[in-house]
């Protein structure tokens, strides 16, 4: 994992393998990386893990170990675009579960990272040339808690 792509360093207090682990067994095309434990002296038990390197469709991620000085919140939260329902019900379900869900299709996980699962389809309908059309479904989004639904935001679009 050694290229010069980003890495975005998640911060956890103690969990960062079993975060790890879940997100990689939620995304298909995913893998664990090198594991970085804590050594005599160290910062933490010596042997447990300090660093997990984990890659979510091509993103890579570090796991760090880093105490309970820093929580995730809001200003930070990743993207799902989804191209079905199908695919939105599987990404909310398996992220929602411990968590809690948010407003227009964004949720925390039961680590509090927050994401926001979104069908492909919405920017088609929030950029539509037809302000009115495009307005609506913005509406629809923006009013929506918890799971973004394909079918009401098509419909808000349409006008019914």
């Amino acid at each position: 994992m050694g290229d010069e792509k980003l890495t975005t360093c998640l911060w956890f207090d103690g969990q960062a393998e079993e975060a790890a682990n879940h997100y990689v067994s939620i995304f298909k095309n995913s893998r664990l990386g090198d594991v970085q434990r804590v050594g005599e002296g160290g910062r933490g038990e010596p042997g447990s893990v300090m660093t997990i390197e984990f890659e979510l469709n091509g993103q890579k991620f570090v796991g760090l170990n880093g105490g309970p000085e820093f929580k995730f919140n809001e200003s930070v939260s990743f993207q799902i675009p989804c191209d079905d329902q199908a695919e939105v019900d599987y990404y909310w379900d398996r992220l929602t579960e411990g968590g809690e869900e948010s407003y227009c299709g964004w949720l925390k996980d039961k680590f509090g990272l927050s994401w926001q699962v979104i069908p492909t389809v919405l920017y088609e309908l929030m950029s539509d040339p037809d302000p009115e059309k495009a307005k609506r479904a913005s509406q629809e989004m923006l009013s929506t808690v918890g799971k973004l639904d394909i079918a009401k935001l098509k419909k808000a679009h349409a006008g019914g």
